[in-house]
Protein backbone atom coordinates (compact mmCIF):
# COMPACT_ATOMS: atom_id res chain seq x y z
CA UNK A 1 0.00 0.00 0.00
CA UNK A 2 1.52 3.35 -1.03
CA UNK A 3 2.31 5.87 1.72
CA UNK A 4 0.02 8.48 0.15
CA UNK A 5 -2.85 5.99 0.15
CA UNK A 6 -2.14 4.97 3.74
CA UNK A 7 -2.42 8.60 4.87
CA UNK A 8 -6.00 8.64 3.55
CA UNK A 9 -6.92 5.10 4.55
CA UNK A 10 -5.58 5.23 8.13
CA UNK A 11 -8.13 7.66 9.64
CA UNK A 12 -10.99 5.97 7.77
CA UNK A 13 -9.66 2.61 8.93
CA UNK A 14 -9.48 3.73 12.56
CA UNK A 15 -13.08 4.96 12.36
CA UNK A 16 -14.32 1.74 10.74
CA UNK A 17 -12.28 -0.55 13.01
CA UNK A 18 -13.27 1.04 16.32
CA UNK A 19 -16.94 1.55 15.42
CA UNK A 20 -16.97 -1.98 14.03
CA UNK A 21 -15.68 -3.42 17.29
CA UNK A 22 -18.45 -1.55 19.13
CA UNK A 23 -21.00 -3.05 16.72
CA UNK A 24 -19.45 -6.53 17.13
CA UNK A 25 -19.65 -6.19 20.92
CA UNK A 26 -23.33 -5.21 20.79
CA UNK A 27 -24.01 -8.09 18.40
CA UNK A 28 -22.21 -10.54 20.70
CA UNK A 29 -24.15 -9.38 23.76
CA UNK A 30 -27.46 -9.64 21.90
CA UNK A 31 -26.50 -13.07 20.55
CA UNK A 32 -25.73 -14.34 24.05
CA UNK A 33 -28.56 -12.69 25.98
CA UNK A 34 -31.47 -12.25 23.54
CA UNK A 35 -31.21 -14.90 20.81
CA UNK A 36 -31.65 -17.90 23.17
CA UNK A 37 -35.06 -16.52 24.21
CA UNK A 38 -36.31 -14.87 21.02
CA UNK A 39 -34.59 -15.40 17.70
CA UNK A 40 -36.86 -12.93 15.91
CA UNK A 41 -36.20 -10.19 18.46
CA UNK A 42 -32.48 -10.78 18.08
CA UNK A 43 -32.78 -10.62 14.28
CA UNK A 44 -34.69 -7.33 14.40
CA UNK A 45 -32.13 -5.75 16.75
CA UNK A 46 -29.18 -7.15 14.81
CA UNK A 47 -30.66 -5.81 11.56
CA UNK A 48 -30.53 -2.26 12.96
CA UNK A 49 -27.12 -2.69 14.62
CA UNK A 50 -25.45 -4.24 11.55
CA UNK A 51 -26.82 -1.42 9.42
CA UNK A 52 -24.85 1.07 11.55
CA UNK A 53 -21.67 -0.63 10.32
CA UNK A 54 -22.70 -1.29 6.71
CA UNK A 55 -23.77 2.35 6.33
CA UNK A 56 -20.14 3.36 6.76
CA UNK A 57 -19.29 1.45 3.58
CA UNK A 58 -22.34 2.87 1.81
CA UNK A 59 -21.05 6.32 2.81
CA UNK A 60 -17.70 5.40 1.30
CA UNK A 61 -19.43 4.73 -2.03
CA UNK A 62 -21.95 7.58 -1.95
CA UNK A 63 -20.19 10.48 -0.28
CA UNK A 64 -16.46 9.86 -0.06
CA UNK A 65 -15.79 8.45 -3.54
CA UNK A 66 -19.02 9.64 -5.17
CA UNK A 67 -19.52 6.41 -7.13
CA UNK A 68 -22.56 6.77 -9.38
CA UNK A 69 -24.73 3.65 -9.43
CA UNK A 70 -27.37 3.76 -12.13
CA UNK A 71 -30.20 1.24 -11.82
CA UNK A 72 -32.12 0.03 -14.86
CA UNK A 73 -35.31 -1.90 -14.11
CA UNK A 74 -39.06 -1.71 -14.64
CA UNK A 75 -41.23 0.40 -12.26
CA UNK A 76 -43.05 -2.61 -10.80
CA UNK A 77 -39.80 -4.33 -9.81
CA UNK A 78 -38.41 -1.06 -8.43
CA UNK A 79 -41.52 -0.71 -6.25
CA UNK A 80 -41.21 -4.27 -4.89
CA UNK A 81 -37.51 -4.03 -4.00
CA UNK A 82 -37.13 -4.31 -0.23
CA UNK A 83 -40.73 -5.41 0.28
CA UNK A 84 -40.19 -9.14 -0.34
CA UNK A 85 -37.67 -11.92 0.22
CA UNK A 86 -35.46 -12.29 -2.84
CA UNK A 87 -32.66 -14.49 -4.12
CA UNK A 88 -30.22 -12.14 -5.86
CA UNK A 89 -28.11 -13.65 -8.64
CA UNK A 90 -25.48 -11.39 -10.17
CA UNK A 91 -22.48 -11.54 -12.41
CA UNK A 92 -19.24 -10.73 -10.56
CA UNK A 93 -17.65 -8.00 -12.63
CA UNK A 94 -15.78 -5.75 -10.18
CA UNK A 95 -14.14 -5.84 -6.77
CA UNK A 96 -17.04 -3.96 -5.18
CA UNK A 97 -20.08 -5.80 -6.59
CA UNK A 98 -21.07 -6.72 -3.05
CA UNK A 99 -20.95 -3.05 -2.08
CA UNK A 100 -23.10 -2.09 -5.08
CA UNK A 101 -25.62 -4.62 -3.81
CA UNK A 102 -25.49 -3.05 -0.35
CA UNK A 103 -26.16 0.39 -1.82
CA UNK A 104 -29.23 -0.93 -3.64
CA UNK A 105 -30.36 -2.75 -0.48
CA UNK A 106 -29.98 0.47 1.52
CA UNK A 107 -32.11 2.35 -1.00
CA UNK A 108 -34.71 -0.42 -0.69
CA UNK A 109 -34.73 -0.36 3.09
CA UNK A 110 -33.27 -3.82 3.73
CA UNK A 111 -29.54 -3.18 4.17
CA UNK A 112 -29.46 -4.78 7.62
CA UNK A 113 -30.99 -7.97 6.21
CA UNK A 114 -28.92 -8.17 3.03
CA UNK A 115 -27.16 -11.56 3.22
CA UNK A 116 -24.82 -13.51 0.96
CA UNK A 117 -23.24 -16.90 0.44
CA UNK A 118 -19.53 -16.37 1.12
CA UNK A 119 -16.36 -18.42 1.19
CA UNK A 120 -15.53 -19.70 4.66
CA UNK A 121 -12.39 -17.61 5.09
CA UNK A 122 -14.50 -14.43 4.95
CA UNK A 123 -15.90 -14.90 8.44
CA UNK A 124 -12.48 -14.52 10.11
CA UNK A 125 -11.98 -11.04 8.63
CA UNK A 126 -11.82 -8.58 11.54
CA UNK A 127 -15.00 -6.57 12.12
CA UNK A 128 -16.70 -7.13 8.77
CA UNK A 129 -16.48 -10.94 8.79
CA UNK A 130 -17.53 -11.15 12.42
CA UNK A 131 -20.54 -8.92 11.78
CA UNK A 132 -21.51 -11.10 8.80
CA UNK A 133 -21.42 -14.17 11.05
CA UNK A 134 -23.75 -12.54 13.60
CA UNK A 135 -26.01 -11.53 10.69
CA UNK A 136 -26.42 -15.14 9.49
CA UNK A 137 -24.43 -14.97 6.28
CA UNK A 138 -23.78 -18.45 4.85
CA UNK A 139 -20.12 -19.53 4.85
CA UNK A 140 -19.02 -22.45 2.68
CA UNK A 141 -15.83 -24.35 1.93
CA UNK A 142 -14.74 -25.33 -1.57
CA UNK A 143 -16.03 -28.87 -1.31
CA UNK A 144 -19.61 -29.74 -2.26
CA UNK A 145 -19.46 -32.87 -0.10
CA UNK A 146 -18.97 -30.62 2.94
CA UNK A 147 -21.08 -27.70 1.76
CA UNK A 148 -24.29 -29.43 0.66
CA UNK A 149 -25.68 -29.94 4.14
CA UNK A 150 -24.30 -26.61 5.42
CA UNK A 151 -26.06 -24.77 2.61
CA UNK A 152 -29.33 -26.63 3.14
CA UNK A 153 -29.31 -25.89 6.88
CA UNK A 154 -28.47 -22.23 6.34
CA UNK A 155 -31.14 -21.72 3.70
CA UNK A 156 -33.89 -23.39 5.72
CA UNK A 157 -32.89 -21.33 8.75
CA UNK A 158 -34.04 -18.24 6.85
CA UNK A 159 -37.59 -19.57 6.46
CA UNK A 160 -38.83 -17.74 9.56
CA UNK A 161 -36.82 -14.55 8.98
CA UNK A 162 -39.14 -11.80 10.27
CA UNK A 163 -38.34 -9.05 7.74
CA UNK A 164 -37.66 -8.94 3.99
CA UNK A 165 -34.16 -10.17 3.17
CA UNK A 166 -31.97 -10.46 0.09
CA UNK A 167 -29.65 -13.44 -0.28
CA UNK A 168 -26.90 -12.87 -2.84
CA UNK A 169 -25.33 -15.68 -4.88
CA UNK A 170 -22.39 -15.10 -7.21
CA UNK A 171 -22.83 -18.31 -9.16
CA UNK A 172 -19.80 -17.75 -11.38
CA UNK A 173 -17.88 -18.81 -8.27
CA UNK A 174 -15.17 -16.18 -8.61
CA UNK A 175 -14.66 -12.64 -9.82
CA UNK A 176 -14.31 -11.93 -13.53
CA UNK A 177 -10.84 -11.45 -15.02
CA UNK A 178 -9.53 -11.92 -18.54
CA UNK A 179 -7.51 -14.96 -17.48
CA UNK A 180 -10.57 -16.61 -15.94
CA UNK A 181 -12.62 -15.79 -19.05
CA UNK A 182 -10.04 -17.54 -21.25
CA UNK A 183 -10.20 -20.59 -18.99
CA UNK A 184 -14.00 -20.57 -19.13
CA UNK A 185 -13.95 -20.25 -22.91
CA UNK A 186 -11.58 -23.22 -23.21
CA UNK A 187 -13.81 -25.28 -20.94
CA UNK A 188 -16.96 -24.35 -22.87
CA UNK A 189 -15.34 -25.14 -26.21
CA UNK A 190 -14.20 -28.56 -24.96
CA UNK A 191 -17.62 -29.53 -23.56
CA UNK A 192 -20.01 -28.10 -26.13
CA UNK A 193 -21.39 -25.39 -23.86
CA UNK A 194 -22.08 -21.87 -25.21
CA UNK A 195 -18.75 -20.01 -25.25
CA UNK A 196 -19.03 -16.93 -23.00
CA UNK A 197 -17.72 -13.49 -23.96
CA UNK A 198 -18.50 -11.34 -20.92
CA UNK A 199 -19.32 -13.77 -18.10
CA UNK A 200 -17.93 -16.99 -16.64
CA UNK A 201 -19.72 -20.34 -16.73
CA UNK A 202 -22.08 -20.56 -13.75
CA UNK A 203 -21.43 -23.19 -11.08
CA UNK A 204 -25.02 -24.23 -10.62
CA UNK A 205 -25.14 -26.58 -7.61
CA UNK A 206 -25.55 -23.76 -5.10
CA UNK A 207 -28.24 -22.12 -7.20
CA UNK A 208 -30.17 -25.39 -7.61
CA UNK A 209 -29.99 -25.98 -3.85
CA UNK A 210 -31.16 -22.43 -3.13
CA UNK A 211 -34.15 -22.77 -5.44
CA UNK A 212 -35.01 -26.20 -4.08
CA UNK A 213 -34.96 -25.15 -0.41
CA UNK A 214 -36.27 -21.57 -0.71
CA UNK A 215 -38.98 -22.01 -3.31
CA UNK A 216 -41.74 -22.16 -0.68
CA UNK A 217 -40.92 -18.89 1.09
CA UNK A 218 -38.92 -16.70 -1.35
CA UNK A 219 -41.20 -15.35 -4.10
CA UNK A 220 -38.65 -13.79 -6.46
CA UNK A 221 -35.25 -14.07 -8.08
CA UNK A 222 -33.52 -10.80 -8.86
CA UNK A 223 -31.42 -11.33 -11.98
CA UNK A 224 -28.74 -8.64 -11.67
CA UNK A 225 -26.26 -7.71 -14.39
CA UNK A 226 -23.56 -5.15 -13.58
CA UNK A 227 -21.44 -3.36 -16.17
CA UNK A 228 -18.86 -0.58 -16.20
CA UNK A 229 -19.24 2.10 -18.91
CA UNK A 230 -16.30 2.59 -21.24
CA UNK A 231 -15.66 6.08 -19.91
CA UNK A 232 -15.37 4.93 -16.29
CA UNK A 233 -12.40 3.25 -14.61
CA UNK A 234 -13.28 -0.03 -12.86
CA UNK A 235 -14.15 0.61 -9.19
CA UNK A 236 -11.93 -0.97 -6.54
CA UNK A 237 -11.74 -0.71 -2.76
CA UNK A 238 -8.44 1.17 -3.05
CA UNK A 239 -10.01 3.70 -5.41
CA UNK A 240 -12.92 4.11 -2.98
CA UNK A 241 -10.62 4.88 -0.06
CA UNK A 242 -8.72 7.37 -2.22
CA UNK A 243 -12.01 9.12 -3.00
CA UNK A 244 -11.87 8.31 -6.73
CA UNK A 245 -15.23 8.05 -8.46
CA UNK A 246 -16.52 5.48 -10.92
CA UNK A 247 -19.81 4.67 -12.63
CA UNK A 248 -21.61 1.32 -12.37
CA UNK A 249 -24.63 0.36 -14.45
CA UNK A 250 -26.95 -2.22 -12.89
CA UNK A 251 -29.66 -4.04 -14.84
CA UNK A 252 -32.24 -5.84 -12.66
CA UNK A 253 -34.85 -8.28 -13.94
CA UNK A 254 -37.34 -9.94 -11.58
CA UNK A 255 -38.31 -13.59 -12.09
CA UNK A 256 -41.09 -15.28 -10.13
CA UNK A 257 -39.78 -18.29 -8.25
CA UNK A 258 -43.01 -20.18 -8.98
CA UNK A 259 -42.30 -19.96 -12.73
CA UNK A 260 -39.04 -21.91 -12.48
CA UNK A 261 -39.09 -25.57 -13.55
CA UNK A 262 -39.47 -28.30 -10.94
CA UNK A 263 -36.58 -30.70 -11.58
CA UNK A 264 -32.97 -30.03 -10.60
CA UNK A 265 -31.80 -30.68 -14.16
CA UNK A 266 -34.24 -28.13 -15.57
CA UNK A 267 -33.28 -25.55 -12.92
CA UNK A 268 -29.62 -26.11 -13.82
CA UNK A 269 -30.38 -25.37 -17.46
CA UNK A 270 -32.49 -22.34 -16.47
CA UNK A 271 -29.51 -20.91 -14.61
CA UNK A 272 -27.20 -21.48 -17.59
CA UNK A 273 -29.73 -19.89 -19.92
CA UNK A 274 -29.88 -16.89 -17.60
CA UNK A 275 -26.14 -16.40 -17.96
CA UNK A 276 -26.31 -16.82 -21.73
CA UNK A 277 -28.87 -14.01 -21.67
CA UNK A 278 -26.58 -11.94 -19.41
CA UNK A 279 -23.78 -12.44 -21.91
CA UNK A 280 -25.96 -11.13 -24.74
CA UNK A 281 -27.14 -8.22 -22.59
CA UNK A 282 -23.53 -7.27 -21.85
CA UNK A 283 -22.78 -7.39 -25.59
CA UNK A 284 -25.55 -4.82 -26.10
CA UNK A 285 -24.22 -2.72 -23.23
CA UNK A 286 -20.75 -2.79 -24.75
CA UNK A 287 -22.18 -1.44 -27.99
CA UNK A 288 -24.57 1.16 -26.54
CA UNK A 289 -22.69 1.90 -23.28
CA UNK A 290 -26.00 1.64 -21.41
CA UNK A 291 -28.86 -0.74 -20.70
CA UNK A 292 -31.32 0.87 -23.08
CA UNK A 293 -33.93 -1.91 -22.83
CA UNK A 294 -35.00 -0.82 -19.32
CA UNK A 295 -35.98 2.46 -17.72
CA UNK A 296 -33.40 4.10 -15.45
CA UNK A 297 -34.73 4.55 -11.92
CA UNK A 298 -33.75 7.37 -9.60
CA UNK A 299 -32.20 5.81 -6.49
CA UNK A 300 -30.97 9.13 -5.09
CA UNK A 301 -28.26 9.58 -2.47
CA UNK A 302 -29.86 9.57 1.00
CA UNK A 303 -28.31 11.48 3.89
CA UNK A 304 -28.60 8.56 6.31
CA UNK A 305 -25.10 7.18 5.75
CA UNK A 306 -23.60 10.69 6.05
CA UNK A 307 -25.39 11.25 9.35
CA UNK A 308 -24.27 7.86 10.72
CA UNK A 309 -20.61 8.37 9.76
CA UNK A 310 -20.61 11.92 11.13
CA UNK A 311 -22.05 10.62 14.40
CA UNK A 312 -19.47 7.83 14.63
CA UNK A 313 -16.69 10.34 13.91
CA UNK A 314 -17.88 12.75 16.62
CA UNK A 315 -18.14 9.93 19.17
CA UNK A 316 -14.67 8.68 18.23
CA UNK A 317 -13.05 12.12 18.51
CA UNK A 318 -14.71 12.89 21.85
CA UNK A 319 -13.93 9.43 23.20
CA UNK A 320 -10.30 9.66 22.09
CA UNK A 321 -9.82 13.08 23.69
CA UNK A 322 -11.38 11.88 26.97
CA UNK A 323 -9.24 8.75 26.93
CA UNK A 324 -6.02 10.67 26.27
CA UNK A 325 -6.88 13.16 29.02
CA UNK A 326 -7.56 10.33 31.46
CA UNK A 327 -4.63 8.08 30.55
CA UNK A 328 -1.90 10.59 29.58
CA UNK A 329 -1.02 8.00 26.94
CA UNK A 330 1.06 10.35 24.80
CA UNK A 331 3.07 11.73 27.70
CA UNK A 332 5.58 8.88 27.64
CA UNK A 333 7.60 7.06 25.01
CA UNK A 334 5.93 3.82 26.05
CA UNK A 335 2.48 5.30 25.43
CA UNK A 336 3.52 6.75 22.08
CA UNK A 337 4.94 3.37 21.04
CA UNK A 338 1.72 1.66 22.09
CA UNK A 339 -0.36 4.13 20.07
CA UNK A 340 1.88 3.69 17.01
CA UNK A 341 1.55 -0.09 17.33
CA UNK A 342 -2.24 0.20 17.42
CA UNK A 343 -2.28 2.38 14.30
CA UNK A 344 0.03 -0.08 12.55
CA UNK A 345 -2.41 -2.91 13.32
CA UNK A 346 -5.29 -0.91 11.83
CA UNK A 347 -3.21 -0.20 8.71
CA UNK A 348 -2.39 -3.89 8.28
CA UNK A 349 -6.05 -4.88 8.78
CA UNK A 350 -7.21 -2.36 6.17
CA UNK A 351 -4.54 -3.61 3.76
CA UNK A 352 -5.82 -7.17 4.27
CA UNK A 353 -9.41 -6.08 3.59
CA UNK A 354 -8.43 -4.22 0.42
CA UNK A 355 -6.25 -7.08 -0.82
CA UNK A 356 -9.04 -9.57 -0.04
CA UNK A 357 -11.43 -7.63 -2.30
CA UNK A 358 -9.11 -7.45 -5.30
CA UNK A 359 -10.04 -9.72 -8.19
CA UNK A 360 -6.44 -10.58 -9.06
CA UNK A 361 -6.13 -12.20 -5.63
CA UNK A 362 -9.36 -14.17 -5.81
CA UNK A 363 -9.26 -17.88 -6.41
CA UNK A 364 -9.36 -18.74 -10.12
CA UNK A 365 -11.95 -21.08 -11.46
CA UNK A 366 -10.70 -24.59 -12.07
CA UNK A 367 -11.34 -25.90 -15.52
CA UNK A 368 -11.50 -29.58 -16.28
CA UNK A 369 -11.98 -30.25 -19.99
CA UNK A 370 -14.31 -33.21 -19.84
CA UNK A 371 -17.76 -33.95 -21.11
CA UNK A 372 -20.65 -32.73 -18.95
CA UNK A 373 -22.84 -35.26 -17.22
CA UNK A 374 -26.01 -36.39 -18.87
CA UNK A 375 -28.01 -34.23 -16.47
CA UNK A 376 -26.27 -31.18 -17.83
CA UNK A 377 -24.43 -30.47 -14.57
CA UNK A 378 -20.79 -29.48 -14.55
CA UNK A 379 -18.38 -31.93 -12.99
CA UNK A 380 -17.58 -31.62 -9.30
CA UNK A 381 -13.95 -30.87 -10.13
CA UNK A 382 -15.03 -27.61 -11.69
CA UNK A 383 -17.55 -26.78 -9.00
CA UNK A 384 -17.04 -23.67 -6.88
CA UNK A 385 -19.00 -22.14 -4.13
CA UNK A 386 -20.33 -18.63 -4.40
CA UNK A 387 -17.86 -16.12 -3.14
Amino acid sequence: MAISAAVVILPLGVLFFISGLVVNLIQAVCFALIRPFSKNTYRRINRAVAELLWLELVWLVDWWAGVKIQLFTDPETFHLMGKEHALVVSNHRSDIDWLVGWVLAQRSGCLGSALAVMKKSSKVLPVIGWSMWFSEYLFLERSWAKDENTLKTGLLRLKDFPQPFWLALFVEGTRFTKAKLLAAQEYAASTGLPVPRNVLIPRTKGFVAAVSHMRSFVPAIYDVTAAIPKSSPPPTMLRLFKGQSSVVHVHLKRHMMKDLPETDEAVTQWCRDMFVAKDALLDKHLAADTFDNQEQQDIGRPLKSLVVVSSWACLLVMGTLKFLQWSSLLSSWKGIAFSAFGLAIVTVVMHILIRFSQSEHSTPAKVAPMKPKSSGELSDSGQHKQQ
